[in-house]
């Protein structure tokens, strides 16, 4: 009988099993063409066109409630769109008059729960997808795909014996072990805890790597996003709001709610005046804006610097907080509502209710209309 699963990651760390060793796929494309799906009065998705390229690794990003979820179902199978086509290699699979069932399209499915079946071993839970296979060749595969994940020894063992992050693994390599073209993930890493979500993520992302399968991971955590995909595809209400790499979607957000999702921002109100946007906090580039109108300043709480007393902007130092690598800091500045936060590396220049010098750096800054 193996260690208690509480304890047992803590025990020995997490181990994983050789890099390189994990069967290759072939990769398949993924296309949505004008999907939408609707229950009742609700429109959960709202003519989503998406390519997912072969051998891509695909974040679908967004709040709750966005569609990510149900776009993944359609992809899968499990549901059918109200209209719109899914396609596979250019093959439609779902469409208004072909639908092809989940276990015909050699698509992989990682459920957000993990979906292991607690009556079956561990073993025959990673055997599950490979029943037409001889039997000694599906037991052979799934022990491959086991050792991969580092949990061969547990074979024998059964869900309940095995920690969460056990259970992600187990569910990982029952999703790989069929060597699918297209594999799609629910967030699947969001119930470990913090620490152990990092070291099973990058662990994780190595083994889709290594199959080459087009991979799609549904999150709502943007840091998640950020560090796992090639591709990131924020959604709002049943729609993508903007696709592309996770730098070109940061520096260049398509509009406020984007800009919001990846930071948490000092948002100064302002208006165009004399091509220019006027803030308390300084002038800013108005772009396109028309003058008079209206305007939202975001900066990033890494772009206030912090200066010495009599230099820049003159402002009163409230707080500080200290986060490990940074501190967290927020000041008083006149003319504005809320205090400006900022990130701070280093020593401060003041000492707490003192005067400081407030710098904004011009890269970290995004303007939008309201």
């Amino acid at each position: 009988m193996s260690e208690p699963a509480p304890t047992r990651d803590r025990l020995r760390g997490l181990h994983w099993g050789q890099r390189g060793t994990t069967g290759a796929s072939i990769p398949a494309a993924l296309g949505f063409e004008g999907v939408s799906q609707r229950y009742g009065a609700v429109q959960a998705l709202d003519g989503v066109d998406l390519t997912v390229n072969p051998g891509e690794l695909v974040c679908l990003l967004g709040p709750s409630g966005c569609g990510k979820t149900t776009l993944l179902r359609i992809a899968a199978g499990i549901e059918v769109p109200t209209a719109g086509r899914v396609l596979l290699d250019g093959r439609e699979v779902s469409g208004r008059t072909l639908f092809l069932p989940p276990e015909r399209r050699g698509i992989g499915l990682m459920f957000q729960d993990y979906a292991l079946f607690p009556h079956l071993s561990i073993l025959e839970n990673v055997t599950f997808g490979l029943r037409d296979l001889p039997a000694r060749d599906a037991t052979a595969i799934a022990m491959r795909a086991l050792a991969r994940v580092g949990l061969e020894k547990y074979a024998a063992d059964y869900p309940h014996m095995l920690s969460g992050g056990e259970q992600q693994r187990v569910a990982l390599a029952r999703s790989i072990a069929p060597r699918p073209g297209v594999l799609l993930m629910d967030e699947p890493f969001s119930n470990l805890d913090r620490r152990m979500r990092d070291a099973i993520r990058e662990e994780t992302v190595a083994i889709l790597r290594e199959t080459g399968a087009t991979t799609v991971i549904v999150t709502h955590d943007p840091e998640e996003a950020m560090r796992t995909a090639d591709r990131v595809v924020l959604m709002r209400e049943g729609r993508v709001v903007q696709a592309g790499s996770a730098e070109e979607i940061y520096r260049r957000p398509a509009d406020l709610f984007t800009a919001r999702f990846f930071c948490d921002f000092n948002e100064i109100e302002g208006v165009r005046r004399g091509g220019r946007i006027e803030t308390p906090i300084g002038h800013f580039p108005a772009g396109a804006l028309p003058e008079g109108g209206a305007a939202v300043v975001c900066v990033r709480p890494q772009g206030v610097r912090l200066r010495p007393p009599g230099m820049c902007l003159p402002g009163r130092l409230l707080s500080r907080r200290f986060l490990g690598e940074v501190d967290l800091v927020s000041v008083a500045v006149q003319g504005l509502d809320r205090p400006l936060q900022a990130r701070v590396r280093g020593a401060l220049p003041a000492r707490l209710g003192e005067e400081v010098g407030v710098d904004i750096e011009r890269d970290e800054v995004l303007v939008f209309p309201v």
